[in-house]
C-alpha cells in the first residue's frame, strides 16, 4: 500500500505554491487534518468557476475531476456543489483558488 501525504500537509503544501506564484488561496472550510477528502474551487477572471475533486484511477494513480463539468460554472452553482458535498462529509477540505489553471500547482493531472 501506497504511503499518502496527510490531508493538512497537502493543503499547506499548495498554498505555499500558490503563494510562490503569486495566485490567491484560501481555506474555504478545514477539513480532517489527516484523511479529509479535498475540493479545490478555481476561480477564473470572468467570475466563472470550476470545482476540482480527488479521485483515484484503477491503478490507484491520484487524479483530479472536473466535478462541475468540462465548462466552467457559475460561483453559485459551484458554491451549491460544494455545500451539497460538505452536507455528506464534514471532514472535507475546500480550497479557492484564483487561476482557471491549476495544472502548475498541482501534484496530479486534471482529467478532461
Amino acid at each position: 500500500m501506497e504511503a499518502r501525504l496527510k490531508s493538512g500537509i497537502w493543503v499547506k503544501a499548495l498554498i505555499r505554491r500558490c503563494d510562490l506564484a503569486a495566485i490567491g488561496v484560501a481555506v474555504v472550510a478545514k477539513g480532517d487534518g489527516d484523511a479529509g477528502a479535498v475540493l479545490l474551487k478555481l476561480l477564473d477572471r470572468d467570475g466563472l468557476c470550476t470545482v476540482l475533486t480527488q479521485t483515484r484511477q484503477i491503478d490507484g494513480a491520484l487524479v483530479w475531476m472536473r466535478a462541475t463539468g468540462t465548462a466552467p460554472v457559475a460561483e453559485t452553482e459551484a458554491d451549491a456543489y460544494i455545500a451539497r458535498q460538505r452536507g455528506r462529509d464534514p471532514d472535507l477540505w475546500v480550497v479557492e483558488i484564483e487561476s482557471a489553471r491549476p495544472d502548475d500547482l498541482l501534484d496530479a493531472p486534471v482529467l478532461p
